[in-house]
This record gives C-alpha cells, sequence and structure tokens, in this order.
C-alpha cells in the first residue's frame, strides 16, 4: 500500500473513517472486477481520492445509494461485509492506480529493486505492467478518460531524469507527474457532470502531482543515496529548506483550488475537503519529520500519573528485534498466510515476512484515543481551527481566518 494520504484513525470520526474506508475497497474491488485478483495490488491511498472527488461533486438528487454497495466478507475487514463505493468513480480510480502502477513497477525492474534485481522475476513484473497498461487503457477507454497521457508522462519522465543535474529546477522534473494528476482530477468533474470544476480541479491535481512527487523524493533521500539510486532532490542539489517551500506552495495552492469547486452539498465535499485541505499538509510534516505520524509517541505506556518511566543508565536500549529471513518461495506463502489472517492490514507491527523487519499494518496507523488537543468532542481534528480552539465542520463557516 503506497501513498501520501495516510490518515491517522485518532483524526477521523467514525462517519469519515467509515467513508475513507468505504472508497479504499471500493478501488479494491474495482480492480479486482475489471482487472482480477492480482491487479488489486496496485490498490493506494492516493488512488481512492478519485473516487471521493467524483462522489463529492454528485448531485445530491442521486442519493448516496447510486454510490455504494453492500461487499461480502472479506480478509482485510475481519471477515466482515461493508457498504462500498462503486461506479464511475470507483473505476476512474482503478484505471488510474493501474497505469500508474504498471509504470511504478517498470522503474523499480529497470532499477533492480529488492526481489527485481533478479532476471526472472523482473521479466515476469514487466509482462504484468504491460497487462495492467492495456487493462487501464481499456477502463479508461470505457470512462472516456484517455490513460495515453498517462502513459506519455512516464515516458517523458525517464527522458527528463536523464537530462537533469546540478541547478536543474525541480519543477522541470515535477512537470510529468502533475500533468497526469491535473488530467485524472480534472475528468472526474467530467463524470460528475460539474464542467465548471474541472479547471480548479486540474489546479488542485497538478499541484497534488508535485506534493506526491517532491515527498517522494525527500523520504527516499537516505535510502537512495544508501544504494546509489537517482534522486531528484540529491540530483539537482536542492536544498531541502527550497524543497519545504515548494510543498507548503503547493499546499496552499490545492487549499485555494479547492475554494473554487462546487461540490454536492457540504457534507458531500467534507472528506474531500479532510483529505486534500488538512491531511496533505501533515503528509508534508510527516515526510520532513521522517516519520509516520506526529502522535506516535502516544503509542507507548505511561504511567497514569507523573512522567513517563525513565530506563535506568545501567540499562542499554535494546535493539529492534529481527525475525527470521526467509527467501523468495517462503516468503510467499508466510506472507499469503498473513494476509489471509489480516496481519498485513491489522497487526501493528507485523513482521516481514522476507527479510524480518517489523512494518506497521496497512489500517494500524494510530492510536483510537485522540489526546493531541486540537478536538472539542466533535471527532474531528481541524487543525485550521486551532487559533480559534473550535472544531468546525470542515472548516465551512469557522471565523478563524485561516487560509482553508
Amino acid at each position: 500500500m503506497f501513498g501520501i494520504i495516510r490518515p491517522c484513525r485518532h483524526r477521523l470520526s467514525d462517519d469519515m473513517r467509515t467513508e475513507w474506508m468505504a472508497h479504499l475497497c471500493g478501488l479494491c474491488l474495482a480492480l479486482k472486477g475489471d482487472h482480477g485478483q492480482v491487479a488489486r495490488m496496485a490498490t493506494n491511498y492516493d488512488g481512492l481520492v478519485i473516487s471521493v472527488l467524483v462522489e463529492a461533486q454528485s448531485s445530491p438528487a442521486e442519493g448516496a445509494n447510486a454510490w455504494r454497495r453492500t461487499a461480502g466478507p472479506c480478509p482485510l475487514r475481519g471477515m466482515r461485509g461493508a457498504s462500498v463505493a462503486r461506479g464511475e468513480g470507483a473505476r476512474l480510480a482503478a484505471s488510474v492506480s493501474l497505469v500508474l502502477a504498471s509504470a511504478k513497477m517498470r522503474d523499480h525492474a529497470a532499477d533492480g529493486d529488492g526481489l527485481l534485481a533478479r532476471r526472472p522475476v523482473a521479466a515476469a513484473a514487466r509482462r504484468v505492467a504491460a497487462k495492467w497498461d492495456r487493462a487501464g487503457a481499456r477502463t479508461g477507454s470505457e470512462l472516456g478518460f484517455d490513460t495515453a497521457v498517462l502513459v506519455d508522462a512516464v515516458e517523458r519522465q525517464t527522458g527528463i531524469e536523464a537530462l537533469a543535474g546540478p541547478g536543474t529546477p525541480l519543477l522541470e522534473i515535477t512537470e510529468p507527474t502533475e500533468t497526469a494528476t491535473a488530467a485524472a482530477f480534472g475528468h472526474t468533474a467530467v463524470l460528475a457532470g460539474r464542467p465548471g470544476n474541472r479547471a480548479p480541479l486540474e489546479e488542485a491535481g497538478r499541484l497534488f502531482g508535485r506534493l506526491a512527487h517532491l515527498l517522494d523524493a525527500v523520504e527516499d533521500l537516505d535510502e537512495d543515496a544508501r544504494t546509489g539510486a537517482w534522486n531528484p532532490v540529491a540530483a539537482t542539489g536542492t536544498d531541502l529548506a527550497e524543497v519545504r517551500r515548494l510543498c507548503d506552495d503547493a499546499v496552499h495552492g490545492v487549499r485555494l483550488a479547492l475554494r473554487e469547486v462546487e461540490f454536492g452539498s457540504k457534507a458531500q465535499g467534507r472528506l474531500a475537503h479532510i483529505l486534500l485541505a488538512h491531511e496533505l499538509g501533515r503528509a508534508v510534516d510527516r515526510a520532513f519529520a521522517g516519520g509516520s505520524c506526529e502522535h506516535r509517541e502516544h503509542h507507548q505506556p505511561q504511567a497514569a500519573f507523573g512522567p513517563p518511566p525513565v530506563m535506568p543508565p545501567s540499562s542499554p536500549p535494546e535493539p529492534p528485534r529481527r525475525g527470521r529471513q526467509r527467501g523468495l518461495v517462503a516468503g510467499c506463502a508466510v506472507w499469503a498466510g498473513m494476509f489471509c489472517t489480516c496481519q498485513v492490514c491489522c497487526k501493528d507491527p507485523y513482521t516481514d515476512p522476507w527479510n524480518g523487519q517489523p512494518r506497521e499494518g496497512w489500517c494500524a496507523k494510530c492510536c483510537d484515543n485522540c489526546d493531541c488537543g486540537n478536538c472539542d468532542g466533535c471527532g474531528d481534528c481541524c487543525d485550521c481551527c486551532n487559533c480559534c480552539g473550535n472544531c468546525c465542520d470542515g472548516c465551512d463557516g469557522c471565523d478563524c481566518g485561516c487560509d482553508c
């Protein structure tokens, strides 16, 4: 599971978390329904924003049932059924996710990352990527969306990176990603029947793509330096302070663009606002802080009263526990068992079946109890309202003067 929008559960009310999971599951099932079980590997957190935007712009007269269906039990939901997103929004999200995942897979195969360093595995990955390209294009065509703009962006990206060097502006390198996400965001207005939203959504998508590219580069900076992989920040010699400025400007631009978007109703646009106006800013903070969640410290056990216990100086810190390392076949077998028993989704942390390292569960991102001090009982932490100390409903009607 990949993506920059990873909302912690303590920041979402029960209703918003249910909505978010409905779109995540809807994307996963749309991939399965149109392209088969293997395609579900392309499910990602950012792709569901496409589905969210289509539904948010729909007419209230259509009703919630027009965009929902009841799905059967799934291991990742603890063998429970659920109401999930359906329709053109989920299918467009699946098409975009599939094409971009295929590009990501080819990129990893070309770089020889991890298991893809082995030629037979890399060859198999390229075949899967080619199949996903065709499948995504077929679904996109049925929805009136030409995925050629995505493929073209991926192909141009390679050439741009080959010519980049010290002093090259970062925005030249992020342009193909910006173009691809702008096209995807803009087409949600076409599907929803709101052509007036196309321009502001394309602007929001362009800046979203810029953020996705830059934050991915920042998060991979140390690892790329260790492995010698190409990284846009390192290749251009751009200072991290400048990268942060570009990211903050992009977040601000997305918020301004959302002001121009006409949603079906205030309630329908609420999740889109939370994900794009608030979670994007948190994604920037998370990437530059080098952590997964600013509230991770709440996981640590503390005494009921007084300061947290301090480890005696004579007790050296225990090194991270490393599990058993396995080969390709044994790792796949263990991974399948963990996947079917929900450990990959819900256990936090679970042990990577191949290298034995602890990994964060897909859904177990944060604690259930919020004590961040930003809530006023409504269940949604709203950063833009901290200045007035109130928790507003998606920021509409907030008088704190914030820019979102």
